[in-house]
């Protein structure tokens, strides 16, 4: 009986079928980058807001008062004695009288300086030049309540988490496509709840979910593509990627001629109904199916996929070579029974988290910087694409362990010096800043390939779902890194930044070289690797 490979090479490694396939699942990276990347455009901080006084409304009726007059007569009095208060989380706290003159609501104080007249907290009560421009005004995630607006960043990575875990245990036992298509579904219908919340609590709840079944999404459709192509073509593994960038470039693009947030919410969550057309075009994973003792199914598919390429299987092959490994459900101790497997999963974990946490953290730096946001960010995006390229360029010359090692080292060194370089030459600081950029991005990329062609088939989808969900944590915990670090010293999340990088770029070099080999089907031929 044939290998699996064997049949593979016969019908066309990458032929028409493969092409196909791969083009139809990569737009899941558009949409699922847009869902990573929203916050940015869905938490815009409105440019003008103040503080409501108690009783505004009815003031405002009795004098016939607009917004403006409003805010002339209740907000303007603060700035003379209280330069430093801007009226947006502070207000006075007094009474106000317009039985006198609805234009002197503070008669009553007379000449006193508003500096000497009592401030309080502003709570629960902000009026907005744009109120439905973003979740900042819809919410009131403003003064106080501003670190909800992390929250609810968190919360979406806490979804990605949830979902390596839940959803790539899934596909692993019950079929890549029944799990991609699920998850395709969920992610549409959480985003239309998402953008009609009817409060911050409902937000929050639909966008964890959201999160878990967009990485569902993602995952389940990289790994697909990967266990359908022969050895030689998984560099489709990178091109994928390219995807992902196209998703970050065409955001702005998408939430500059939407002036709401939930017309952006709703953009970049419709499209995943559409992928359930690909129930008729996009078949189960041959791979997966003889895994699961399903060879009859997995022939099909072969013949199928032959057919479309213009070729034939040969009469003889009436049956595939089936995994003589048990197949059980899959848990971590699977992951580091073996010596081989043990290692590769623990280096996998840390270049995640690194990769990660350095890929978030260099994105929001640029981002504090202030300038064009729509610009800025469409530039953050191109900054990525030459990334796919270099590694297509050199990882079938020279494998993937070394441009592995070397962009992450690469990274370490533009941290640090990016971090002492002097502020009065900000072209230069810019320019190794974006180094670093590409080289982190390089290294990202790399280590979802890797990390695929270092598992058996039989734990693929869950080895790569949990490693990749150090991806998540490091999410998670950038922006507090980032925003606690910079407050000591700016440039001290750099100094930790390179620290981490040179020890990712010294540890995979541990890793088995994959280039040319076939994917192992089982943890016997990792541990030979």
């Amino acid at each position: 009986m044939p290998s699996f490979d064997e049949v593979l090479k016969e019908a066309g490694e990458f032929g028409r079928f493969q092409k196909r396939v791969f083009f139809l699942l990569s737009q899941t990276g558009i949409t699922f980058s847009s869902l990573f990347a929203s916050v940015v455009f869905l938490g815009r901080t409105p440019d003008n807001f103040w503080c409501r006084i108690p009783g505004a409304a009815e003031l405002g009726e009795r004098c016939g008062w607009t917004l403006e007059d409003e805010r002339n007569f209740t907000v303007l009095p603060l700035h003379p004695g209280n330069e430093s208060v801007n009226g947006e989380c502070e207000r006075l706290d007094v009474t106000w009288d317009t039985s006198v003159s609805c234009t002197s609501p503070l008669a009553r104080y007379g000449n006193h300086s508003t500096g000497n007249l009592p401030l309080t907290t502003c709570r629960d009560s902000w009026v907005y030049e744009q109120p439905h421009s973003s979740i900042v005004s819809e919410y009131d995630l403003v003064c106080g309540n501003a670190w909800m607006l992390d929250l609810s960043q968190a919360i979406l990575n806490l979804g990605f988490l949830a979902g390596a875990f839940i959803l790539g245990y899934a596909a692993d036992r019950y079929g890549r496509i029944l799990i991609y298509l699920l998850s395709c579904l969920g992610v549409g219908i959480c985003g239309i709840i998402v953008a009609f919340s009817p409060n911050f609590t409902v937000f929050l709840i639909f966008r964890f979910l959201q999160g878990m079944f967009g990485k569902g999404t993602w995952m389940t459709c990289y790994v697909l593509v990967t266990e359908i192509v022969g050895s030689d073509q998984r560099i489709v593994g990178i091109v994928i990627q390219i995807f992902f960038t196209l998703g970050i470039i065409i955001l702005p693009g998408i939430a500059y001629l939407i002036p709401t947030w939930q017309g952006i919410q709703l953009a970049i969550s419709l499209p995943n109904f559409l992928f359930l057309l690909y129930y008729w075009v996009v078949p189960e994973s041959p791979r997966w199916l003889l895994t699961r003792k399903k060879g009859e199914k997995a022939l099909k598919i072969m013949h199928n996929i032959a057919k479309h390429n213009g070729k034939f299987l040969s009469p003889h092959y009436s049956e595939i070579t089936i995994s003589n490994e048990e197949v059980s459900n899959p848990s971590f101790l699977d992951l580091v029974r073996t010596p081989q497997m043990r290692r590769n999963t623990l280096i996998l974990m840390y270049a995640w988290f690194t990769s990660a946490l350095i890929y978030q953290g260099l994105v929001m730096r640029l981002g504090i910087i202030g300038g064009n946001l729509y610009l800025d960010f469409f530039i953050s995006g191109v900054v990525e694409l030459p990334s796919a390229f270099l590694i297509i360029v050199t990882i079938d010359r020279i494998g993937r362990r070394l441009p592995f090692a070397t962009s992450n080292i690469v990274a370490s060194i533009a941290c640090l010096i990016t971090a002492f370089l002097p502020e009065d030459i900000p072209w230069l600081k810019m320019t190794v800043a974006t180094l670093g950029r590409l080289s982190i991005t390089i290294a990202f990329e790399v280590v979802y390939l890797v990390n695929s062609e270092l598992y058996p088939t039989t734990l693929r989808n869950f080895g790569v779902s949990l490693c990749s969900s150090l991806c998540d944590l490091g999410g998670i915990i950038a922006p507090f890194l980032l925003f606690r670090l910079a407050a000591i010293w700016l440039e001290l999340p750099l100094i930790i930044f390179s620290i981490l990088a040179a020890v990712c770029g010294l540890l995979v070099l541990l890793l088995p070289e994959t280039k040319g080999i076939s994917l192992p089907e089982t943890v016997e031929d990792v541990e030979q690797l």
